[in-house]
């Protein structure tokens, strides 16, 4: 206890020790029925509150309530304040929610089946003390999303190296494949073409590399990157010929002098037919 709660309590034991007016009696009784500290129900707040889950993989929200007596738990909603939970009872007619609680032990938890992105919000957990005390639990869902990087259209060098990098991002899981895709068929990495390798880095975060050498005209169109346990994601690639190598910078699609001269020379063009001389 510190030195200003010590002088406190001085304080106010001096108070109710003094002349037995109403106003002091009245003090005495509130600090006597005020709770022990310690006593009452509290929330384990080491328990992680912020949840990241998967649209259509279950989810589950925790709550451990240290000394909860004879009160009882609730799960509620804060986006429309709707009650989902009563101690082990189910209180919402989306059977995607369910109580779940072993007796005898601390854990209180709510498990969403299928979840969805609009599932993503804060949820609280409440003991029925007076006035209730709770505990938000901060919910999002995600969906596994899949990205080709530099699309959706990529200007390649003839005879450069055609580098093209599909990352799996929010998957249940690591993809157990990956398929990769030329106009729509699937690519044969021992085709006659040769020089057409991938690398797969598995993870919370996947990458394929996909590496095709020597590009030649060939070699353009639309490529796919299908995980198995994700969306496909596209990339359109066109081989340059070497008529305007610098029009793109290598593999990034990027403008450079060429472009931005083309594009001062059709401002000038055009401010000269609206103001001419």
């Amino acid at each position: 206890m510190s030195t200003f709660s010590h002088l406190l309590l001085a304080l106010l034991l001096v108070y109710t020790s003094g002349a037995e007016d109403g106003g002091s009696r009245k003090f005495r009784d509130f600090l006597q029925e005020w709770p022990t500290p310690g006593t009452g129900p509290y929330f384990d707040t080491s328990i992680n509150s912020n949840i990241t889950g998967l649209v259509g993989k279950t989810v589950l929200l925790h709550c451990r309530v240290k000394n909860l007596g004879n009160r009882t738990v609730s799960w509620v909603r804060h986006r429309d304040i709707h009650l989902l939970t009563v101690g082990r009872y189910t209180y919402t007619s989306d059977q995607r929610f369910e109580a779940i609680h072993t007796p005898h032990t601390e854990e209180w938890t709510l498990r969403i089946r299928y979840p969805q992105r609009k599932d993503s919000g804060i949820y609280e957990c409440q003991i029925s003390t007076t006035p209730p005390i709770g505990h938000p639990v901060h919910l999002t869902i995600v969906e596994p999303n899949t990205e080709i990087l530099g699309g959706p259209d990529l200007f390649i060098n003839m005879g450069s190296t055609i580098n093209l990098t599909c990352l799996v991002r929010f998957a249940p899981e690591p993809p157990p494949s990956m398929l990769w895709a030329h106009n729509a068929q699937v690519i044969n990495f021992d085709s006659p073409r040769g020089g057409i390798s991938l690398v797969t880095e598995k993870g919370q975060v996947t990458t394929s590399r996909l590496l095709i050498q020597k590009a030649v005209q060939s070699d353009s169109g639309l490529y796919t990157c299908t995980p198995s346990n994700a969306n496909a994601a596209s990339v359109r690639v066109h081989i340059l010929n070497g008529e305007h190598p610098a029009a793109m910078h290598h593999g990034h699609g990027a403008l450079t002098r060429l472009s931005h001269a083309t594009i001062l020379l059709s401002l000038v063009v055009y401010l000269v037919m609206r103001h001419p001389t």
